[in-house]
């Protein structure tokens, strides 16, 4: 997964040029692509290696894994190729099967390649009627990765308390994308959602179907609106769950949803002050956020966590986006994963020394150092390579200035410039919502990642889809991880029959969730 594409297309051979049609093809795509949508795949082990979990768990599931070949550029189908690697856990129910279902986690850059054994357990029955397909999208996983060699694994972070955290974030993220140039440019034109839909649509032919049907989370669920207005008549069955409304869609897709994360913030201050024994933060809702404000306010002079060889230097740009990452799901498993990394904070802003367990060390790894570069290499290309973001380091400088009265925690970070800022244009418009499309969306009231005003507008632009709505939860995907047996039900209800509710639903989540 961590190695650079600097080089990766001139690797795979380019196939000779087909026999063009007169016009261009769904999709805004050139004419030329039929080779790619006839190739024949070969199936083989999803196991890469010994100590490859991923593809051990596919093969206990039943999957098979397939490489599929798809242009680098659309526009030029005769030139460089790559390619995109799916699983497979086919269809035993073959009397009432369905067809291929395609899923996609989010992100973006997100691999769903190792989806498929939870999908189909989520789906039950339901499940031995579908050919589940796991999709790792183009340059993310194993289907030739993209990656910048940064020194960081994400792109996200806050502006800090004051305009010095700023500039520093300015200098970051210039550098980061000139890393990205430097080692990509080439590439980089090419990463895009549109584009990773058309790779979905010669999956689709690849897999000699008509139609595929599709589970799509977070990101995952722009994606597959921007799929069914490029390529209407060609899907069946959609689910949506955590959607984003189209229009919002861009390099700073954080922005609007503080409201819901400071309700989650406060939601688990006040979970955490019932456990104050375990974490020692507060004995009220109140005194933990204090907490927390002191610990953010300590980090401006920046602190250090854990001991060496695991040691890591935290300032204001990092400690509030360990806090955000930390507040999108409202188990208890979740919230205690916070609590014991708030209490490490907090220790460390009065100086005290601290201890790090391994699940905190891999937070951090995986966040203020390079390991995971590939991670927010792609994340960040795929959203500058969808929509321009503001030049002017200025505009994000006010942007977060007025966001602190009323958002102190998560106003700069959501506001906050990134890597986008200084990328070259992209290459197409952002996809217009304009067909119809009868899907099913599913959406959270307190979700503080993809708001649940999103889901409701894609709700509107889609006047055939149906809604499903969890009230009460603090979490960011619910079907088949959340553990809500109405959410489950309803859209398993769906998948069986292919019939949407009659009207939108909404469901309770439970008591101890």
């Amino acid at each position: 997964m961590g190695l650079a594409l600097a080089a990766c297309c001139t690797a795979v051979p380019t196939m000779a040029s087909a026999t063009a049609p007169a016009t261009a093809e769904p999709g805004g795509t050139a004419p030329g692509l039929g080779r790619f949508y006839d190739q024949r795949l070969d199936w083989r082990s999803c196991v890469l290696g010994p100590d490859d979990e991923t593809g051990h768990a596919l093969a206990k599931a039943g999957a098979r894994c397939a490489d599929v070949t798809v242009p680098l550029d659309y526009a030029d189908p005769g030139g460089r190729t790559m390619t995109v690697a799916i699983s497979r856990i086919k269809a035993t129910d073959t009397r009432h099967r369905v067809g291929p279902l395609l899923l996609n986690g989010g992100g973006p850059g997100g691999p769903s390649l190792g989806d498929a054994p939870d999908t189909r357990k989520a789906m039950k029955d339901v499940g031995a009627r579908y050919d589940i397909i796991g999709v790792d999208p183009r340059f993310v996983g194993r289907s030739n990765p993209l990656d910048c060699e940064w020194p960081v694994s994400s792109a996200i972070f806050s502006a800090g308390l004051g305009r010095a955290g700023f500039d520093r974030q300015v200098a970051l993220h210039k550098d980061l994308a000139a890393k990205c140039r430097a080692t990509n440019a080439f590439v980089l034109p090419f990463v895009s959602t549109r584009n990773t839909a058309r790779d979905m649509d010669v999956i689709r032919g690849a897999l000699d179907e008509r139609k595929i049907s599709y589970l799509g989370y977070s990101y995952g669920t722009y994606l597959g609106t921007v799929y069914t207005q490029m390529f209407p008549g060609r899907y069946d069955r959609v689910v949506l769950d955590g959607a984003i409304d189209p229009r919002r869609y861009g390099p700073r897709l954080l922005r609007g949803a503080e409201p819901e994360n400071d309700r989650a913030l406060s939601d688990w201050a006040a979970w955490a002050a019932k456990r104050h024994g375990t974490y020692g933060l507060g004995r009220t809702r109140a005194q933990v956020l204090a907490t927390v404000d002191r610990t953010i306010e300590a980090s401006a002079r920046g602190f250090t966590v854990g001991t060496a060889p695991d040691s890591f230097r935290l300032d204001d740009t990092t400690v509030p986006t360990l806090l955000f990452m930390g507040i999108s799901d409202d188990t208890d498993t979740a919230r205690a994963a916070l609590g014991e990394q708030t209490s490490v904070l907090a220790k460390a802003a009065k100086g005290q020394p601290t201890r790090l367990s391994p699940e905190f060390t891999e937070v951090l790894r995986s966040y203020i150092t390079g390991t995971d570069s590939h991670y927010g290499s792609v994340q960040t290309a795929i959203l500058c390579g969808d929509v321009a973001a503001p030049r002017d380091p200025e505009r994000y400088w006010r942007d977060v200035q007025r966001s602190r009265a009323a958002h102190p925690v998560t106003g700069p970070l959501t506001n906050n410039l990134n890597a986008c800022a200084f990328w070259d244009r992209p290459r197409e418009a952002p996809t217009q919502v304009r067909d119809d499309a009868p899907a099913l969306l599913v959406g959270a009231t307190g979700d503080p990642r993809s708001d649940y005003q999103g889901t409701v507008a894609l709700h509107g632009m889609l006047p055939s889809s149906r809604l499903i709505t969890l009230k009460g939860a603090n979490r960011h995907g619910v079907y088949g991880y959340y553990g809500n047996a109405c959410v489950d039900a309803k859209v398993n209800a769906y998948l069986d029959t292919g019939k949407l509710p009659g009207k939108d639903v909404t469901c309770v989540k439970k008591k101890n969730a």
